[in-house]
């Protein structure tokens, strides 16, 4: 039984800046399959956020075509792609992108009205949610009266209020410490386990990799590498307070 949930077929992605043209995809093709966290590695400019933006139906290849649950996403107007967003697909940013003047409540019921929950339909989900990453004591509060591991998991609760399918997660630990990274790599593992999203995370912590199932690394717009974490042989370990992963 065929279970890829994402399909990426030689697609390549050039930008025309002046003169100059800039090749930020060449010929990425990849297959995701249904329920799996995948990390992406790369060095900055390697094609990670191109490639997290196609998938999300932010931007369309140039080149090739992105298929996600059978669905061509080339073939969806912008109302439909508007939709496909807001219900298939859970977005995790590494600045939190919180709106500074709403609670944690109103951040995340906010998602749900934008889907067409009423108010009140809202608000429900978006305590239901919020319980269920830990936040449950904390509705009321603005984001700049919480830490920044709590103002993530706002973040991830505004992700998982639709119930999507795939979550994209860019960089979801980049702004916090040791400790709280580590929480949130366990909350996102914890979605993948006990609710079957797929999980889709860029990525430049090491800790992100040893909670992969699959780690795909990407250079230059091109795929150079993809392996479970099984083949890679991936153990944590600490060099000076310093994470380093060890092959």
């Amino acid at each position: 039984m065929n279970d890829t949930l994402i399909s990426a077929r030689d697609v390549s992605k050039i930008y025309t800046m002046g003169a100059e043209k800039v090749h930020a995809l060449r010929g990425v093709s990849l297959d995701i399959q249904r329920g799996e966290y995948v990390s992406i590695i790369g060095p900055s400019g390697s094609g990670k956020s191109t490639f997290f933006n196609m998938v999300g139906g932010l931007d369309t290849p140039t080149v090739g075509e992105v298929i996600v649950d059978d669905c061509r996403l080339a073939d969806l107007n912008s109302s439909q792609l508007a939709w496909f967003r807001c219900r298939r697909i859970g977005f995790i940013f590494q600045s939190f992108n919180l709106i500074n003047t709403m609670t944690a409540l109103e951040n995340v019921a906010i998602a749900r009205i934008f889907a067409g929950a009423t108010p009140s339909e809202a608000r429900k989900d978006a305590a239901k949610t919020l319980e269920r990453v830990g936040l449950g004591h904390r509705l009321d509060h603005l984001p700049s009266e919480v830490s920044g591991g709590q103002q993530q998991r706002i973040a991830i609760a505004r992700a998982l209020v639709n119930e999507p399918s795939i979550i994209l997660a860019d960089e979801p630990t980049g702004n916090l410490d040791l400790n709280t990274g580590e929480e949130i790599i366990s909350l996102l593992a914890e979605m993948k386990r006990n609710l079957g999203i797929t999980i889709i995370t860029a990525t430049h912590d090491m800790k992100m990799l040893s909670a992969s199932d699959v780690v795909v690394t990407i250079r230059g717009g091109e795929i150079d590498n993809v392996a479970t974490k099984d083949e890679l042989n991936i153990t944590i370990g600490s060099i000076d307070g310093e994470t380093v992963m060890k092959e």
